[in-house]
């Protein structure tokens, strides 16, 4: 993950945390998967660029991920993120811990309170499963009104990445 505006990226206390030489922050890069690791949380500041530059990146040009006043006309406060940054994001905090070797081989998530510009998400995971170089995290995104996402995810790990 490359830190930009309005991100941190913070470990559990003691975990490691570092930015690599591509300006990437790498979050325990190279550990092993057991069942019962619990990833450390991952803090995004949920920004109206953010919001705005993920939906034109998936191309999806809904009005109420991009214009405010179109939004509350629809019902609602503000603009909210769409799914497929949610995605996108929840995606990015597995392949950061795990590291660039990592393949996500199925994201299965289901989206609850939205996230609004001037929130803030904590992605948190717990490894559910493995098996073999397979591992399945449990993955929750929570905002200030609740759980923005929950689901799983399944990845496939670098060599040794899974015991």
């Amino acid at each position: 993950m490359r830190v930009g505006e309005g991100e941190r990226a913070r470990g559990v206390e003691g975990q490691r945390v570092r930015v690599g030489e591509d300006g990437c922050v790498r979050v325990g890069e190279g550990e092993r998967a057991r069942v019962g690791d619990e990833l450390p949380p991952l803090e995004i500041e949920i920004t109206r660029t953010l919001i705005v530059a993920g939906a034109i990146a998936s191309r999806d040009y809904q009005d109420v991920h991009h214009d405010a006043e179109l939004a509350r006309h629809r019902g609602s406060p503000d603009v909210f993120m769409s799914i497929l940054t949610t995605n996108g994001l929840v995606g990015r905090y597995i392949t950061d811990h795990f590291g660039p070797a990592a393949v996500l081989r199925k994201v299965a998530i289901r989206l609850g309170a939205p996230n609004y510009p001037g929130d803030t998400m904590v992605l948190t995971g717990k490894v559910e499963e493995v098996e073999g170089d397979t591992a399945t995290v449990r993955v929750v995104g929570a905002n200030g009104i609740g759980r923005h996402v929950t689901g799983t995810v399944t990845v496939t790990l670098p060599t040794g990445g899974a015991s």
